[in-house]
């Protein structure tokens, strides 16, 4: 059984109340449970905040929605916090993040797919970088994987280096990825990773994920189709709408 969770707070530092704001005619959280409500591998679907605002709307638009504690650092300890509300029958739980308005349900149902068995701690998805620009950016992470698809680790910067080749095509002779944030957790590996304390490596990159991996915990990447675009600021939605192709 797998729960989607949707943690949604209010109090964003750099777009505060942006869950509520209209995207041609919906609220962007709206927009976000339609369209995961149409993935076909979730058994439950609800959204997890810390703002009456917030769960008052989901209800109004017919969603389900849990009151979560409002001290929570990030997403994954309020889905720990929701998913203790909605019952221990769900074996893993899909973190579906709250500011992707045109996510792709199929999107949900790849990482969902390698879940089946039981075996997976935690899962997230990539997507194969293709060109220098993408690779060079420090604003997207790359994932440096073992034979068995799971993380050794994650970087803003390029791993592995290259040696003899000029930076420009190190992405021609490596098959590098960037990391799509969407991730998947056991409930058992949930529980324990949100009672782990903050790691010098996440503390260096500012990568909770960091934190799993010191931690000893495995990390299984699955390649998406999907890109990621997600809204941070009130600039970001323009820029999104023009890249969907919807203004």
């Amino acid at each position: 059984m797998i729960a989607g969770i949707i943690p949604a707070r209010y109090a964003s530092t750099r777009f505060p109340g942006k869950s509520l704001i209209d995207i041609q005619g919906k609220s962007m959280i709206q927009r976000v449970y339609e369209e995961a409500s149409k993935s076909t591998s979730l058994n439950k679907l609800v959204v997890a905040t810390d703002d009456k605002r917030i769960f008052d709307h989901v209800v109004s638009f017919g969603g389900e929605a849990v009151m979560t504690g409002a001290g929570h650092p990030s997403g994954t300890d309020r889905c720990w916090d929701a998913l203790q509300q909605i019952g221990n029958i769900y074996q893993y739980v899909i973190n579906i993040q709250g500011d992707e308005p045109f996510i792709d349900p199929a999107q949900i149902d790849e990482l969902a797919a390698i879940l089946k068995d039981g075996t997976v701690e935690l899962a997230t998805q990539m997507i194969p970088v293709s060109n220098y620009e993408e690779l060079f950016d420090k604003g997207e992470v790359k994932i440096v994987l073992n034979n068995k698809m799971e993380a050794l680790y994650f970087s803003r910067m390029v791993i592995p280096f290259i040696k003899g080749v000029e930076e420009k095509d190190w992405h021609k002779h490596h098959a590098y990825f960037r990391h799509v944030g969407m991730y998947a957790y056991r409930r058992d590996i949930l529980e324990k990773i949100t009672n782990l304390s903050v790691s010098p490596l996440e503390k260096a990159e500012s990568l909770e994920q960091l934190r799993w991996l010191e931690g000893g915990f495995k990390i299984k990447c699955v390649t998406t189709r999907y890109e990621s675009h997600c809204i941070d600021t009130p600039e970001d939605v323009e820029k999104v709408l023009r890249r969907m192709g919807r203004h």
